[in-house]
Parts: C-alpha cells; structure tokens; sequence
C-alpha cells in the first residue's frame, strides 16, 4: 500500500489524483480485489484482514481529501494570481466600454415606440393585489394566477409579476387616448435556462374611442416593431389566451438562426416564440371605470429579445457579471 501514500502524495494536479482515487476506491481498484482475496482466506484470518484493510481505506481516504483541498487551493491561488490586476498601474491603452445587452436592448425598443408617439410610464415594483391581478380580470382563485408564480410579503403585498399594473395605474388617473409603454422589471419565483427571478418586461398599451382601435391596428405595429428588431423576418398570430386580453395571440417570427429552415433553438419548427398581445378585455376597462373605448395591449420579455439578437444561449448568464461575455457586446 507504501505505492499508494506516495502517489497520492506527490500528484500534482486535482486531475491526477481522481485517476488515483479510481485506482484505489474504484470497482475494479486495488482495495476491491484486496477485499476479494478475504473469499479464500482461513476463516480465523478474515477479521484480521477486514480490520486492516479498513485502516487503509480510512487512512487513504483522509491523506486523499487532505491532498485534494491543497492542489484546489494551489489552483485557486495561480488562477487569481494569474488575473490579478493592478489598478494603480498607469496605462496608456485605452478599451471602449459597452452597454450591457439587457439595456442596450430595452433602449432599442423605447426608442421604437417613442418614435411611434408612445409615452415611457413607470410604476412601483411592490404592489397591491387589485393593481397586479384583480383589476386585469384575475379575480381569486382565478386559474390563471398559477401561471405567475409570485413573491408575497405578509401584508399580502406583492413584488408586481409584470408591468401590466403601470397600465392600470395610468388608466385610473388618464383619459383616453393612451398610447403607452411600461418598461420595468418583473419578479417571479422561476429559475432555469429560460427563467430568472427578476427579469425585465416592455408591455403596451392604446386606448380610445370605441371602435376606433382594431386587432389589424395592433397587427400591424407589431408586425414593423419586429422588423425594426430583427430584420427582414416572417410573422406570425396564433390565437391564445390571456385573463387581460380577449382575442389573444402570441406572435412568433421566423427563426432568425436557420432562417425557418428548421434547427435546435427553433425545435426544428421555422418559428420562434417572441411576445404576446390582444384586444383589451371589457372587464379590465370596467376595472378602471373607463366606457364606450377600446384598445390593444402587448407584453415583451426583454432578455428573450436580447438573447435572440445576441445569439446567448442561457438566461442567466445575463446577470452573473461574466467580463468574458461582456466584452463580446463591444
């Protein structure tokens, strides 16, 4: 066993002692075939051999774990310093900064709908229950809320889901017409490749008179607006449902990677998912007091957009701060 104390010993990577660890804890390591011998062993010898070889296991086992927290500290130490920076060093070079892409592009679409006489309206991101659910026909116990996992304080307050309650807060104190759009962030208890806990949404809103507004009025901004953001693309309206809009669609474009070919991040469909839209609800204008208008409504989540125009494979690393990936947005 000397072979194996000097080879855990004097391994110089974390790499090399995981090779060790199989040679000595693995199926078809030394220890197992040590323990197989026991089948042929004298009877009265068995529990002398067992002891022993469980001394070693245990022995091994700690030098292996010891060893293995000082080459991950080494390598630690190298690495950071490596990519130490000396930031009171004088320098000539000069590098351009970067907007990061989540602002660069809710900058885009603000700009967009500016230009199309859309006023910019903010909210609280705490809010009440009425604002974020009630007052967008989402009464209690509506099925529909499931679909929003939500942060609840214990004065059944909530961190809003999405920005649809600054439509409703401008509504209350606004007559029409309204062209607007609430850019914010939104909170939901989510966390995947796709998903993050806070995210950020651009949603829409024009009202006026009844009869006035129509889904072709709708079709058509959103039709120029993806175009705007994405380029000589295909669009498409599949009918949906949301509580706040009646009819509903979602819209998708034609997948901008394989140009509606059919690939991995378009699942071989030609399409991609990108927002979705409607004709405000009845119930949502009596929610605010409003008679005899109409009006449409859309919702966008803005890193889907950013991860589309940036071709970024995971959600999250939008938010971990990786100087690796900001410097490709230069």
């Amino acid at each position: 066993m000397k072979e194996w104390y000097d080879a855990i010993k004097t391994a110089q990577s974390v790499e090399k002692l995981e090779e060790i660890r199989i040679g000595i804890f693995g199926k078809k390591g030394v220890l197992a075939k040590e323990f197989a011998k026991m089948k042929t062993a004298p009877n009265e010898e068995k529990a002398g051999i067992a002891k022993e070889l469980n001394i070693y296991k245990s022995d091994l086992m700690s030098l292996l774990s010891e060893c293995k927290m000082n080459l991950q500290t080494q390598e630690l130490s190298r690495a950071m310093k490596a990519e130490a920076i000396d930031v009171s060093l004088y320098s000539q070079q000069s590098s351009r900064g970067a907007l990061h892409p989540v602002n660069e592009t809710m900058d885009k679409i603000v700009d967009y709908f500016i230009s199309m006489n859309f006023t910019v309206q903010t909210g609280p991101m705490v809010e009440d229950d009425f604002h974020n659910f009630e007052a967008l026909n989402l009464p209690k116990y509506h099925p529909a809320r499931d679909m929003q996992d939500t942060f609840y304080f214990k004065d059944e307050m909530l961190l809003r889901t999405h920005t649809s309650p600054v439509q409703i807060r401008t509504m209350l104190h606004t007559t029409p017409p309204i062209r607007m759009i609430a850019p914010g962030s939104v909170f939901r208890r989510d966390y995947d490749l796709t998903h993050t806990p806070m995210f950020h949404q651009v949603e829409g809103l024009l009202v006026d008179k009844e009869g006035t507004v129509s889904f072709a009025n709708l079709k058509y901004i959103l039709e120029d607006f993806l175009k705007y953001m994405f380029g000589e693309v295909a669009v498409r309206f599949r009918p949906s449902f949301f509580p706040f809009t009646e009819p509903s669609a979602e819209v998708d474009i034609s997948c901008i990677f394989c140009k509606g070919d059919g690939c991995r991040v378009c699942s071989k469909t030609g399409w991609l998912e990108v927002l979705g839209c409607g004709i405000v609800d009845s119930n949502v204008f009596d929610a605010v007091g409003y008679k005899d208008v109409s009006g449409y409504a859309f919702g966008l989540g803005v890193e889907r957009f950013a991860m589309l125009i940036h071709h970024i494979g995971d959600l999250r690393s939008l938010f971990e701060g990786d100087i690796r990936l900001l410097e490709q947005m230069k």
